[in-house]
């Protein structure tokens, strides 16, 4: 697994939604910063964080591992 790669894919997917980090966190009830630095590959989110991302952004998990 690449963390900046998914990084830039979390950022896009947020982008294309038009969602701010703040907003992102909001709705997956965590901290903005911690958007923040898995956008910025410093932290990664865990498999049940992947799971609810890729459930809101309608994408299969794969496709943000990879």
């Amino acid at each position: 697994m690449d963390m900046k790669k998914i990084g830039i894919f979390i950022k896009q997917l947020r982008k294309e939604k038009g969602l701010t980090q703040e907003q992102l966190a909001e709705v997956l009830g965590i901290a903005g910063r911690t958007v923040s630095r898995w956008e910025t590959a410093s932290n990664m989110p865990d498999l049940s964080m992947i799971i609810q991302i890729a459930d809101f952004f309608d994408v299969e998990v794969k496709e943000i591992l990879n």
